[in-house]
């Protein structure tokens, strides 16, 4: 089996320094010193497709630029990068959606990926129109990947259901191949829907214990209902030569944390009703001692960006271990990002990667030779 690796697209604006935002917090003003523009966000790309990541997430929200429209243009200058779109089922009917990803395949030559985010600030949601709360929204997300599903499959479709509604819905042309459905949630409502319709899990950066209950979990939901799914998990990276470089790095970046802004993001955050994001805001209590809260997981971030919130802090040899111990536990694909997105892409690609192919845990996707060793094509 080859780890796979997904990189970040910081449509929110890139730094040297955090850039916070997300679960209703807006970006911060960091944001501003690389905006996410078409040229800057391609540049990321064909960074990560020539170091071996197979895909970018794109986030959604009021706090960064559509991933829609800007993964559309930024494909234009890539060849083989996929492209993990992240959009809210109540945003956009799942008729029109289905024919959107339909459409983005084949113009993208088949490198559409969907993160469906179901959203959990209702005051951001409201902000879209969108007035259901928290678990009627999942229940909408079920019966939209149910539309979705079917139109994808070439069938017509008619439902009635509790939120959505459709009658005679088919598409003219249905993609091929069918974009792979990636979802996150930690309530229970979440987890039903994830077994039912899903086909990648993906779990914020906990510490190793925590991930292991979650994927217990969720895989008993999955075999309830005669699935099995695959399991991702979505951290920062910290990796340099040295562990000492790498910590001063950490150390660089939670010293420019302005005081005000993280009681400011600790404030909102807390308003939260994402499971998940209560999660994350428990491991480290808004404070800025004990952030080590694994070896090598450093839960910093989380004081000034929602949702993920931590990152994996160490040499290439300790991050790599780290890896192959969430690999242990059933994690098999890695969506990571790292400030600045183009620098810190080149020391994992360049530093951690090489060292995970010579354990013949990883294969560049490309069958590029990574470090001293000539990776072969895949078959």
């Amino acid at each position: 089996m080859s780890l796979t690796f997904h990189w970040f697209l910081p449509t929110n604006g890139d730094s040297r320094h955090v850039v916070g935002g997300g679960h209703g917090t807006p970006a911060t003003a960091s944001g501003r010193d690389r905006p996410p523009t078409v040229a800057y966000l391609s540049q990321i790309a064909r960074a990560a497709e020539d170091l071996g990541f197979v895909g970018v997430l794109t986030p959604t929200g009021a706090w960064c630029e559509d991933a829609w429209l800007t993964t559309a243009m930024v494909s234009r200058h890539t060849e083989r990068l996929k492209f993990l779109v992240a959009f809210r089922p109540g945003s956009v009917s799942p008729t029109l959606a289905a024919q959107m990803a339909s459409t983005f395949q084949r113009q993208s030559g088949g490198r559409l990926l969907l993160n469906v985010v179901t959203g959990g600030e209702s005051h951001e949601q409201r902000a879209y129109g969108d007035f259901l709360d928290k678990d009627d929204r999942y229940r909408r997300t079920g019966e939209f990947l149910e539309i979705v599903r079917q139109l994808w499959e070439g069938k017509t479709v008619d439902l009635k259901g509790e939120h959505l509604r459709v009658e005679d819905a088919k598409l003219a042309r249905v993609p091929d191949p069918v974009p792979e459905v990636y979802f996150g949630g930690s309530s229970p409502i979440a987890g039903e829907i994830a077994a039912q319709h899903v086909d990648v899990y993906l779990t914020w950066g906990e510490p190793p214990a925590q991930v292991a209950e979650k994927i217990a979990w969720i895989r008993g939901l999955a075999a309830k209902q005669g699935r099995t799914l695959r399991f991702g998990i979505r951290l920062h990276v910290i990796t340099r030569d040295t562990s000492e470089a790498a910590w001063a790095e950490a150390d660089r970046l939670l010293a420019g944390f302005d005081a005000d802004t993280v009681k400011s993001v600790q404030a909102g955050l807390a308003r939260s009703e994402s499971e998940g994001q209560q999660r994350m805001l428990a491991l480290h209590g808004g404070g800025r001692d004990g952030l080590e809260i694994h070896p090598n997981l450093w839960a910093g971030i989380g004081l000034v960006r929602g949702g993920a919130g931590t990152a994996l802090v160490g040499s290439h040899e300790e991050v790599a271990e780290r890896i192959k111990e969430y690999a242990a536990l059933g994690i098999e694909e890695f969506v990571l990002s790292g400030y600045p997105h183009l620098e810190e892409a080149y020391w994992f690609g360049e530093g951690v990667l090489p060292r995970l192919a010579e354990e013949r845990v990883w294969e560049h996707p490309a069958g590029k030779q990574v470090g001293s060793v000539q990776v072969p094509f895949a078959d």
